[in-house]
């Protein structure tokens, strides 16, 4: 079974505030559901059409296990906090 990476980019954030709410409540829900955190900043350069973006990617052993953490109660939560706060793209995707 490959790994899954969640791959999260954040395009706009409105409100920090609500932001900060959302990183309150996603990273223990995240690592509950059996998360490891890779990368979580912005980039230190970018190429092509690359966009300096805060971006977040998370390795799960499945992508079933991934699912879950997403669909969970407690990460449903951390995304209601955040609400309109932020315009994110979020991308599960199978390794190799």
């Amino acid at each position: 079974m490959a790994k899954t990476y969640w791959i999260g980019t954040y395009r706009s954030i409105s409100n920090p505030e609500k932001l900060a709410a959302y990183a309150v409540l996603a990273g223990p829900a995240i690592l509950a559901g059996g998360g490891t955190f890779i990368v979580r900043g912005t980039p230190a350069k970018t190429y092509e059409a690359g966009l300096n973006q805060r971006t977040v990617v998370i390795a799960f052993d499945s992508l079933e296990q991934a699912t879950a953490a997403h669909d969970s109660p407690a990460y449903q939560a951390a995304l209601a906090a955040l609400g309109d706060g932020a315009e994110r793209d979020i991308r599960l995707v199978e390794g190799l």
